[in-house]
């Protein structure tokens, strides 16, 4: 329905003025502008909806409902100690631009965001530039094609994390080292210890669409970047769209995630750093024209070790990307890849151990591959010629455990449970017939 916007009604400025620790969430202020948009029925009768535009911090507990559309201008942090509850069905756009101006929402440490929708009513963020509407579930105007027009959802905690130095602080990708509301896990120097149960709220039945702004030359906010974030967090049915950088990347923490959904994003969908130690149960990944590979898998950049488990994962390749690999495991990769069924690649995408350090994690039992179930792609007649070492390094039996199949001729049990994420704009989006 063709909208009417009014001017500017009303502008509020928050100010707050607590103490924090020295080392937490500095002190933010907090704007926040709503204006009235009336339906298009000629009496301004208080039809339609209210757009409010938020930048800064948000110091107190705070509800979003889903009447209105929520805009982040510029980064908007959840500070330490309060929590940030979405409704079903609420709509949150983020503003374009780059460096110190793209925009984000941010959990900082001690916070909590409790953004649970429904599979008719998934709580939405996109960009400012899309048509939705409040009481719609996708816009008519942006596709896969349409990354980087605003920044990311970024979730910050205590747990473990495995760091250079070994000093178990860190200050996320995507946020300037100076601002102190990026930092995660905890400082071991000053005697602090880590919380693996740490819980930094839930999220379920979450959509990130077209974000990945660009912060500096390489880069970019992903999709859902969660740091050091513990498993009394719930990640739980959530997918994302057209980014330009990862789809979801786990900076240590032990979270589970569970019905993921990753479609058509700029770089790697998975991508695990730093000693994550968490489960992924059931995700579907699906590369488009830019991306690159569906799994990027680094491990601990300090002393500290950790495994992860991807259980029950469906890989859909892309002929046509310049890249477009199954897996990467890199830089003393530790973790353990389950009941995968692939399909859709090209001859030379490949599942690969890149380095000494990665053969040797295999050799001993720290990187595991159970069943693959693979669909050649044309010009491939050995399943096992898609898993390469590429290091010096001998190893035995790589790709053992890998089949070649039919498509569709998966065994039960052997990949994604796809159903479960029929809910998904990217099903819809993308005719993927979940």
């Amino acid at each position: 329905m063709k909208k009417i916007i009014l001017p500017l009604l009303m502008v509020s400025t928050l100010v707050f003025t607590g103490c924090l620790q020295d080392d937490d969430t500095p002190i933010i202020i907090e704007e926040t502008t709503i204006t009235n948009n009336y339906t298009n029925d000629g009496d301004n009768d208080g039809a339609g909806y209210e757009t409010i535009t938020i930048s800064g911090g948000i110091a107190l507990d705070t509800r979003w409902t889903a009447d209105n559309v929520y805009v982040l201008d510029r980064k908007v942090v959840v500070q330490e100690g309060v929590t940030l509850t979405i409704d079903p069905g609420t709509i949150i756009k983020g503003t374009a631009g780059t460096g110190s101006l793209s925009s984000a929402l941010i959990v900082a440490r001690g916070a909590k965001l409790n953004a649970i929708g429904t599979a008719s009513a998934p709580i939405i963020f996109t960009s400012a530039s899309d048509n939705i509407e409040p009481g719609q579930t996708a816009g008519t105007n942006l596709d896969s094609n349409n990354r980087g027009l605003w920044g990311g959802l970024i979730m910050l905690g205590r747990a473990t994390i495995s760091v250079s130095g070994d000093t178990g602080l860190a200050n996320i990708e995507g946020i300037p080292a100076d601002d102190t509301f990026g930092l995660y896990g905890v400082d071991l120097e000053e005697g602090e210890t880590f919380d693996d149960e740490d819980n930094s709220g839930t999220l379920q039945y979450v959509s990130i669409r077209h974000g990945g702004a660009l912060l500096g030359e390489g880069n970019e906010i992903n999709g859902l970047t969660l740091g050091g974030v513990g498993r009394g967090t719930t990640i739980d049915n959530i997918e994302v769209v057209a980014n330009v950088d990862d789809g979801i990347e786990f900076f240590g923490g032990t979270v589970n995630a569970s019905n993921i959904f990753i479609w058509a994003q700029g770089d790697d969908a998975l991508d695990i750093d730093q000693a994550y130690s968490g489960t992924i149960t059931n995700a579907v990944v699906a590369l488009g024209e830019a991306s690159d590979h569906g799994l990027e898998i680094d491990g601990p950049e300090g002393s500290i070790n950790g495994e992860f488990t991807i259980n029950n994962l469906t890989l859909i390749g892309n002929t046509t990307t310049a890249n477009g690999e199954y897996a990467d495991f890199r830089s003393n990769a530790q973790g353990h890849v389950k009941n995968v069924y692939a399909y859709g690649f090209k001859a030379s995408s490949d599942v690969e151990l890149d380095n000494d350090g990665v053969a040797e994690n295999y050799n001993a039992g720290k990187i595991s591959l159970g069943t693959w179930e693979i669909v050649l792609p044309t010009g491939v007649t050995d399943v096992k010629s898609i898993f390469k070492n590429d290091a010096d390094v001998e190893v035995s039996g790589f790709g053992d455990s890998a089949s070649a199949v039919t498509l569709g001729g998966n065994s039960t049990g052997v990949g994604a449970n796809t159903s479960a994420l029929s809910w998904t704009y990217a099903n819809t989006a993308g005719g993927f017939g979940f």
